[in-house]
């Protein structure tokens, strides 16, 4: 009885975590695509000047780190490296 308690709670555990999965994949996607169109050369916006390429960028904090072994900054990565390290948290 105990034996299938846990793994009720184990096949639920990566049911949730195959979801959070498929959301940051879905969230970093549609980043991805908005950053294409906003810094698209004939993008209506970068013509009207109401996106700066060059801004100033706030800083953080992170001596902190993770535990997951994830960068501290994410933001100088490329988008190809930030798709390798989603699927790597996936083990895939």
């Amino acid at each position: 009885m105990a034996g299938q308690k846990r793994s009720d709670i184990m096949t639920e555990e990566n049911t949730i975590n195959q979801e959070l999965l498929e959301i940051i994949k879905a969230l970093a996607s549609k980043v991805e695509d908005l950053e294409k169109t906003i810094y698209a050369k004939d993008s209506i916006l970068m013509k009207a000047g109401f996106v700066v390429t060059n801004s100033p960028t706030p800083a953080m904090d992170n001596s902190i780190g993770s535990p997951t072994g994830m960068p501290k900054d994410i933001s100088t990565m490329d988008w190809s490296e930030i798709h390798k390290m989603v699927e790597k948290a996936g083990g895939n």
